[in-house]
């Protein structure tokens, strides 16, 4: 007789167990290695001799992280279509989705080079950034920009690599584009005496490098049926692929007004409260690296078994998904309420910071368990292109950070800033679940 274990059931649960973690965990390491190269930057403009030089850095990477924030639609609506096709067996279908978004990516950041002048001056005014700094990011800015069409397109190729159920081909190539971005940064500037334009320069190479290497993996491993011409410019296809990334590209707009103001709000109470708030956010990044990782097999899975017509798998998949993300916002919950003030403190030397953060971390302790269902739900809805639910759920959190914030601010301060946060994670989580609940498929 067999156990319980070895029903159909179990079987199957583990089964779609071990294909999360397969896409997941790759997501995750591919997410960790990022920062590395922020802070290789950071470390290699250090050492120019320039407080000018740490802060032309700063800038310029803010001004990319903000130009490419606006265009992450390509990577996120690249995997759920993907996903579908693949579920339902139409290799053709897939492949004009890379098509479509290769193409679009090339345009627009062909469009940022030939605009370049008018953005950077857009970005730098928009910082309020001047003098040296200013000329000196400028000149960073400059030269990265030609890397636009190549960092976009690689948003292309990860969105169908995930679509594809293939992480791992993503974690490897973004392991390959940091290591030959480091390897050209210190050997362009510390060889050949280049300063902020060798960082640049040395992006730059990394970033077509890195889209060579994607073409040559998608060409050998994945062999896909190229599609005609005619395919590629289905209108009807066309028209479903902007009307996705266009709620994705809202949404997007909603979240960094969000950020901004956070930011803002956080800076008009003086440089120490700036500080506090990017300290405890940083216990937000490091949760936020596990559960986009488990989104990403969300897109994968849930678009696959939406593709193939299986909602038991479907469900299946959603349910793991929720139970895997509760328990790993309460794992984060407890370190960060027993560990926080400690890791706070590898953070940061500054004792003022680090004494005023700690009144304030007990909302950090509260953030996984507020923004779990948010990030879950998110990965769940890409797969299924069910883009509209995700634009109302994040305009409406949206208004009730705002709310929350203009109604609370004066009187409880920073507190009150941070109530806006969680109540805004919060309302993000419940609205999509409610709103799954209108669509049988994702019932």
């Amino acid at each position: 007789m067999r156990g319980k274990a070895d029903t159909p059931n179990t079987n199957i649960t583990r089964s779609l167990f071990g294909a999360i973690m397969a896409i997941s965990v790759p997501a995750i390491v591919t997410n960790v290695t990022v920062p590395v190269l922020g802070i290789t930057d950071v470390a290699i403009a250090g050492h120019l001799g320039s407080t000018v030089s740490l802060a032309a850095i700063a800038v310029g990477t803010n001004m990319f992280n903000l130009l490419y924030w606006l265009f992450n639609f390509l990577r996120m609506g690249s995997s759920g279509l993907t996903a579908q096709a693949y579920g339902s067996g139409n290799s053709k279908a897939a492949a004009a989705v890379l098509c479509r978004a290769v193409l679009i990516a090339l345009g627009v950041g062909s469009a940022m080079i030939i605009f370049r002048n008018q953005l950077c001056t857009l970005l730098l005014d928009s910082m309020d950034v001047t003098g040296a700094t200013r000329d000196a990011a400028e000149c960073y800015f400059m030269i990265r920009v030609w890397a636009a069409p190549a960092t976009l397109g690689a948003f292309a190729f990860t969105g169908w690599f995930v679509g594809m159920q293939n992480s791992r081909v993503t974690m490897w190539i973004s392991l390959f584009v940091n290591v030959l971005n480091i390897a050209f940064s210190l050997l362009l500037v510390f060889v050949y005496g280049m300063a902020l334009d060798g960082l640049a320069a040395g992006t730059v190479i990394a970033q077509w490098g890195g889209i060579a290497l994607s073409v040559t993996v998608c060409a050998l491993k994945f062999k896909p049926h190229m599609p005609c011409f005619g395919d590629i410019m289905n209108w009807g296809e066309i028209k479903r692929f902007f009307a996705i990334n266009t709620d994705i590209f809202l949404r997007t707009l909603c979240l960094i007004a969000v950020t901004l103001w956070f930011t803002r709000a956080g800076a008009a109470q003086g440089d120490t409260m700036l500080a506090v708030n990017a300290l405890l956010m940083q216990l937000f990044t490091i949760f936020s690296f596990f559960m986009d990782g488990f989104a990403f097999a969300g897109e994968a899975l849930c678009g696959k078994f939406k593709g193939a017509c299986n909602p038991y798998c479907f469900k299946k998949t959603v349910w793991l998904l929720i139970c895997i993300g509760g328990t790993i916002a309460a794992v984060f919950t407890v370190v960060y309420a027993l560990a926080g003030s400690d890791i706070l403190s590898l953070l940061t030397d500054d004792i003022a910071v680090e004494n005023t953060a700690k009144d304030y971390i007990w909302w950090a302790v509260g953030v996984p368990l507020a923004g779990f269902m948010a990030f879950t739900w998110d990965g769940i809805f890409i797969g299924t292109t069910e883009t509209r639910p995700m634009l109302a759920s994040m305009a409406g959190a949206m208004i009730v950070f705002f709310t929350v914030y203009s109604t609370t601010f004066d009187s409880l301060g920073n507190n009150g800033l941070w109530l806006s946060f969680i109540s805004y994670l919060v309302v993000r989580g419940v609205a999509l679940t409610i709103l799954a609940r209108r669509f049988n498929r994702l019932s």
